[in-house]
């Protein structure tokens, strides 16, 4: 499948980078966008919704599967994918956005509000994700 394919299914999508667009994720009602999309030089397409949406949320969202993310595969083509390291620009990216959430909770905190349990349980995703991060980083 087209990388086109998948953008035209999305609303909001603005190119962000050579291989990178940003859009409303259409497994949530997302009022800003959420949900980056990267091609990858293999032809791959990588997505990730920054609100914790799933790939498959997001692709049924879409009506598509996951073969959507990957290249058709040419017959007789059994060649095992090439596995690339981290992108680091997208891991900061991820860290940055998870930073900013854990920012403003603890200024919520700070000014006196409760935290509720839907606090609390994105504090622990935002806490898992950095710490997947660091292990990434620290291999």
């Amino acid at each position: 499948m087209a990388i086109n394919d998948l953008l035209n299914t999305l609303e909001g999508v603005k190119k962000t980078g050579a291989n990178d667009w940003i859009a409303r994720c259409s497994a949530h009602a997302d009022k800003r966008a959420s949900l980056t999309i990267t091609e990858k030089d293999d032809g791959r397409v990588l997505i990730h919704c920054f609100a914790g949406c799933g790939a498959a949320e997001v692709l049924a969202a879409c009506g598509l599967d996951f073969d959507a993310l990957y290249p058709p595969k040419i017959n007789g083509d059994s060649a095992k994918p090439i596995r690339r390291p981290w992108n680091p620009n997208s891991l900061l990216k991820i860290m940055a956005f998870e930073a900013s959430v854990v920012a403003l909770e603890a200024l919520r905190i700070s000014n006196g509000h409760a935290t509720t349990p839907e606090d609390k349980q994105r504090m622990l995703l935002a806490h898992q994700r950095l710490q997947k991060a660091v292990g990434l980083i620290h291999g």
